[in-house]
């Protein structure tokens, strides 16, 4: 049941995607009870997170980053 902190940093990630499990979840929050490292770094994300989401980032669609590829490799 235990888990590393690289798992950790791992199931936090996903869960900031809502991509984790219910049981992974649960992992991560019993590992940062124990781990301060590890709840520092899952506040941080969680904040990090929300400042991106907050932001209104947009990302290139598939066409428009082959586009951009193609162009590249024209110019190199």
């Amino acid at each position: 049941m235990k888990i590393s902190c690289e798992e950790a940093a791992h199931i936090c990630n996903k869960s900031q995607y809502k991509e984790a499990s219910f049981w992974q979840i649960t992992k991560l929050k019993l590992h940062i009870l124990m781990c301060k490292t590890c709840a520092k770094f899952t506040k941080q994300n969680t904040a990090l997170t929300s400042l991106c989401e907050r932001a209104g980032l947009n990302v290139l669609s598939e066409s428009d980053k082959e586009a951009m590829k193609k162009d590249l490799e024209k110019h190199l």
